[in-house]
Formats: C-alpha cells, sequence, structure tokens
C-alpha cells in the first residue's frame, strides 16, 4: 500500500508515489528538478505542468488533486502558499479555485485594474458590470480574501443595501480565509461576528448596510457592492440622499489617509451613488479610474469586442440579451445592463409632460405628414428605422400615431415606404434628402406603383436638437398626444434620453414630419 495514501483512477500507484516524494523532497520548489528526476524514474511524459491547474479547462492539477501541499512541513506550506499569493490576485484565484471560470476577457480587465489597487497606484476604482455576471464574488469576496492574505493587517470594509448581504459576503470571505490558511483568531469570539471578524495579525473585516456606522473601525480598503436594492429604492430621491449622506459621513471619515475604495455596482439610476460621484470628478472632485462594461458591446469597447457582442457569451448568448432588452424595456435595458442610465423624467423632454396623453384615436379630418428616418446598417449598435405620422388641429394641438421601429436594410426599407403610401393615401410622406435620402426618392419616382402619391424629400437646415426643440414647447403645455399604440414606452424612454441616449431615430423621424407640416419644405421632389 502506498504511504502517502494518494490514488488517482487509471494512473500507476508508483507514479504517484514518486510525485508524491519528490514534491516534498524539493520542498515545492524546485519543480523543474522534479520533472526532471521524474523522467529519470521512467516518466518520460511527466512535465510540471501537469501539476498546475489548467486555467481553460478549469481542470485542477496534480498539485491539487493529489492534496500535495498537505504532505509538506508547516514551514514549506507556509512558504508554498505565500508564493502563490505574492503572484497576483490573477494567479492566487486560478490556483484557489480552478472550478470556476476566471479567463474571461472582460475578468483580466478587472485584474488589471485591482492590482493597480494592491499596488497603491489606484485609490479609487468603480467597477459597473450587468447583473449576474460574478462581481461580487469576484472583488467583494475573494479580492477582499487575497488582499488578507497578501496584507495580513489590512482592514476592510465591505458595504451593501443592507445588513443582511454585507454578512453574507462578509461570513463568505471568511469561509475562504480560512480554507487558505487564514487564521481568524477564534479566541477572540467577540469578534467571530458575521458582521466583523479578525485574523491574528489584526486585520480584518467589518460588514455594514447602507445607513448603519462604523465607529471606532479605520479602512484601509472600502468595497461599496450594489448600494441600492431595487427600481423602488433607485427611484427615491430620498433614498439616493441617504446613500449619498452615508458614503460621505460614515465610509469616507472611516478611511485611513492611504485607504482605497472600490464601488462595484449595477447602474439603476443617473443619480445613484455611482452617478454623483462621476458628477463630482467632472466638478473637479476627487478623479476615479471606472471600468463601464455594457452586456452588449458598442462603438469603441473597452475590451475590443465586435459591437453586438456579450460581454459572458457562455453565460448569457447576445440573443438572449436582446430578448432581455424586450422585455425589461430601453429604460431599465439601458441601466441595468449598459451601464448607461437616463433620467426618467428627461433633461430636455419630461416623461410627466405625457401623463394622461395617451389617447385611444385622434380627431378625425387631420391632415397627417408621416416621416422616415432610414438606418444606413442593420448591425446590432447601429441606428433603427423609424417612421412616424404627426398632425396638428386647429387649437396646436400635435398628434404621435403609428410609430414603426426596426432594424432593416435597404430592400425591406424600400418595400415598407412602398406599403406606407399605398395605405395612407391622405398623408404626406417625406425622406430627409441627406445622406442616400436622395437617391432613395429618386427610385422610388421610378416605381410605377407610386404615380401620382404624395412623398417627398426634405431639405433639413437645423441640427437634430433644434429640430427637436421645435416641438418641445408643445410638448411642456401638454399640447402633444401619442394615439395608443405598442410603440408608446419605448418611444417615450428615447425622447427622454434625448440627446444623450443610444439612438435617436425616433426623434428624428418625428421631428421630420413636424417640419413638414409647419412649413411647406424646400427643394422637394413630389409626385
Amino acid at each position: 500500500m502506498s504511504k502517502f495514501e494518494r490514488k488517482i483512477p487509471r494512473v500507476p500507484q508508483k507514479k504517484i508515489d514518486d510525485i508524491c516524494e519528490l514534491f516534498v523532497k524539493y520542498r515545492g520548489r524546485e519543480l523543474q528538478k522534479l520533472e526532471a528526476e521524474m523522467r529519470e524514474r521512467g516518466w518520460n511524459t511527466f512535465s510540471q505542468s501537469m501539476l498546475h491547474n489548467k486555467i481553460h479547462t478549469r481542470q485542477p492539477g496534480w498539485i491539487q488533486r493529489l492534496k500535495l501541499v498537505e504532505l509538506l512541513s508547516e514551514d514549506d506550506r507556509k512558504a508554498f502558499n505565500d508564493r502563490r499569493i505574492r503572484r497576483g490576485f490573477k494567479t492566487w484565484l486560478h490556483w484557489s479555485s480552478p472550478q470556476m471560470t476566471w479567463s474571461v476577457k472582460f475578468q483580466h480587465e478587472i485584474f488589471e485594474h485591482l492590482q493597480r489597487v494592491s499596488r497603491g497606484k489606484c485609490k479609487r476604482l468603480m467597477i459597473f458590470l450587468p447583473p449576474r455576471h460574478g462581481k461580487s464574488e469576484m472583488v467583494t469576496v475573494r479580492y477582499a480574501v487575497w488582499r488578507l492574505l497578501f496584507e495580513p493587517a489590512t482592514n476592510i470594509v465591505i458595504g451593501s443595501y443592507n445588513q443582511r448581504l454585507a454578512n453574507r459576503f462578509s461570513l463568505r470571505a471568511k469561509r475562504i480565509a480560512a480554507g487558505a490558511g487564514l487564521r481568524t483568531g477564534e479566541a477572540r469570539e467577540r469578534l467571530q461576528r458575521a458582521d466583523e471578524w479578525e485574523n491574528e495579525s489584526g486585520g480584518g473585516v467589518k460588514a455594514v448596510g447602507v445607513g448603519a456606522g462604523i465607529t471606532g473601525f479605520g479602512a484601509d480598503l472600502v468595497i461599496i457592492d450594489d448600494p441600492v436594492k431595487s427600481r423602488e429604492e433607485a427611484e427615491s430621491a430620498n433614498n439616493r440622499e441617504r446613500i449619498w449622506d452615508w458614503y460621505n459621513d460614515d465610509i469616507c471619515t472611516r478611511l485611513e489617509p492611504e485607504g482605497a475604495v472600490i464601488v462595484i455596482q449595477t447602474r439603476w439610476h443617473v443619480d445613484d451613488l455611482a452617478g454623483r460621484l462621476l458628477q463630482r470628478m467632472k466638478n473637479g472632485g476627487e478623479q476615479w479610474e471606472v471600468i463601464s462594461l455594457p452586456a452588449l458591446a458598442e462603438d469603441h469597447d473597452p475590451i475590443g469586442r465586435p459591437e453586438g457582442d456579450a460581454l459572458w457569451p457562455k453565460r448569457f448568448t447576445a440573443k438572449q440579451l436582446r430578448e432581455k432588452q424586450v422585455q425589461m424595456g430601453s429604460y431599465s435595458f439601458e441601466a441595468l445592463y449598459q451601464q448607461r442610465p437616463v433620467p426618467r423624467d428627461g433633461a430636455h423632454f419630461k416623461r410627466s409632460w405625457f401623463a394622461g396623453k395617451v389617447i385611444d384615436d385622434a380627431p378625425r379630418g387631420l391632415r397627417w405628414f408621416r416621416g422616415y428616418d432610414l438606418a444606413v446598417s442593420t448591425r446590432t449598435s447601429a441606428d433603427y428605422t423609424a417612421s412616424f405620422r404627426v398632425a396638428m388641429d386647429t387649437k396646436g394641438n400635435i398628434y404621435i400615431a403609428d410609430g414603426f421601429r426596426k432594424r432593416i436594410e435597404f430592400p425591406e426599407q424600400r418595400r415598407y415606404i412602398i406599403e406606407r403610401i399605398r395605405e395612407e393615401r391622405n398623408t404626406t410622406h417625406g425622406i430627409e434628402s441627406a445622406l442616400h435620402g436622395k437617391a432613395f426618392v429618386q427610385d422610388l419616382m421610378r416605381d410605377e406603383r407610386l404615380v401620382n402619391r404624395n412623398f417627398k424629400a426634405i431639405t433639413v437646415d437645423n441640427d437634430k436638437f433644434t429640430r427637436a426643440l421645435s416641438w418641445q414647447s408643445r410638448a411642456e403645455a401638454g399640447k402633444v398626444l401619442l394615439v395608443r399604440g405598442p410603440w408608446n414606452e419605448g418611444f417615450l424612454d428615447e425622447l427622454c434620453s434625448f440627446p444623450d441616449g443610444k439612438h435617436d431615430d425616433q426623434v428624428d423621424a418625428v421631428s421630420l414630419a413636424v417640419q413638414m407640416m409647419a412649413q411647406r419644405p424646400k427643394g422637394t421632389f413630389g409626385f
């Protein structure tokens, strides 16, 4: 029987015994010598790479499978673990938890910034990630553990939206730390609670929920993980103020002079904690390094993804994310998944202006104008093709109806417009003459089905923001009404984020129709 009592199915016991013997002989250090001696003993296919965890396949190496570290003396075991820890957070993660995924591209971006925090080169770091992308496990729990292993005297504050969640993070960190060999001073029962625990070097963790004080505890590192719990809390001005006061009055006052703060969260609101910190930075306040990673890649993606690619495709595919976008609506998806919240009530168009302004039908006898905003690409990050009908009654009320928004290319755009022109005989149709609009109109003029139909290429003189302002005052006065349809909510989301939102195609289409309605267009083709 093997004196080491180690076994691996289908591996010769003599080979296992030799590995165990040599690992102890070389004290877990000189692995090249271990490899050379294994080959001298006839194990010609053996290489030291077999000892290590396989990062991409998440398979543990023989050091873990055979629990070789346990065979070392206490001093050698401590030296072995110290070497793993000091190679960096990323190396330690792969070593300590090979069963988990630590090789996704976006994780490497976070590893690099956390390493800067560890070296004292970054004192303020914000990380924005979509829900269920592992931010808490990676940063709040395991980075906290690694810091205590790397610098045992570190005092860490973990904050979250309530005490219960903060305690859960704290307890998980403690269990992992104990499993990694960190002694947590069990004799000091008072300091082994869920909300506070120490190690034998005087470092430790204190867990706090929003609003809780931290009197008597100085922090070398503060990790604030999701200070907002829900949409209801995010929309509450009083709750946002409470979080802001807690951060400034309780968190910042306990930070040591060289201490660091990490805020890691999913964005909920333009005025959430991260939003206020970003605004203060713009106004000359403390500077933050910011990692903002949208679920679906956009232009100039920070980690170089092609547009439309998912952040963690093996967990959430692009198709699943787009389905979630439809399910949630633009307002919530842009904030939670794309890390780009916009004011619900709008900066230039306010949602409150449209309260009670959605009607079942417009009055009869109105003269309608339909504006088209044509996209030139169907990439997932490109604008949509959009069109809307607009009319005005004798009292100056504007009616917006029959909204359309979809990513389509030229052949389908052409079919759609021809269909609209033929079906909406009492409507004047128009498309901006810039870009390919003029050529588009000329192509339609050659279609015999559209002879004597009312369609025009429209020349616009102002930028899209100025054009939108032409009907903003009527909206503010409550004189813009929406005819009820499935497009209403998405239109309001875009309108209230204009001009800072990702897309503006619907706003442009309405503005074009308003221009057509307000005056006879200059330089048009009519037929």
